[in-house]
C-alpha cells in the first residue's frame, strides 16, 4: 500500500512557475514509476509527466514538454513537478500516482495509487 500526498499548488500569473511535490508512504518508493496527471473541469484526466524507477527515464506531454521538469528524491520518498512559463490552459487539479510496474507509463490505468490533487490555477 503506497499513500500519496501533493503539495505546492496555488494561483500564479501567466509565465510564472510552480513545483508540486508528491510525497510517498508506505512500501519501497524507489520500485515504482511515478506519474504527474490533470484534470481540468469537463474534461478527462491526462498525462503531464512521469519517471521510471530504477534509470529514472523521464516522459512529458508533448504540451508541457520544455516547460515541466519531473524528478524523484528516493531518499525522500518524493517526486517533483517543476512548472515554468505557466500558461491558462494549465490550469487542473494535478494529481500524482505510483505505478508498481515501475516503467512511467503514459496511460492512467498503469497507476495503482493516487494522490488526492491538488489545484493549479494560471490566470492571464
Amino acid at each position: 500500500q503506497v499513500q500519496l500526498v501533493e503539495s505546492g499548488g496555488g494561483l500564479v500569473q501567466a509565465g510564472g512557475s510552480l513545483r508540486l511535490s508528491c510525497a510517498a508512504s508506505g512500501r519501497a518508493f524507489s520500485g515504482y514509476g511515478m506519474g504527474w496527471f490533470r484534470q481540468a473541469p469537463g474534461k478527462e484526466r491526462e498525462f503531464v509527466s512521469a519517471i521510471a524507477r530504477g534509470s529514472g527515464t523521464t516522459y512529458y506531454a508533448d504540451s508541457v514538454k520544455g516547460r515541466f521538469t519531473i524528478s524523484r528524491d528516493n531518499a525522500k520518498n518524493t517526486v517533483y513537478l517543476q512548472m515554468n512559463s505557466l500558461k491558462p490552459e494549465d490550469t487542473a487539479v494535478y494529481y500524482c500516482a505510483a505505478d508498481w510496474l515501475g516503467s512511467g507509463s503514459r496511460q492512467t490505468y498503469a497507476y495503482e495509487y493516487w494522490g488526492q490533487g491538488t489545484q493549479v490555477t494560471v490566470s492571464s
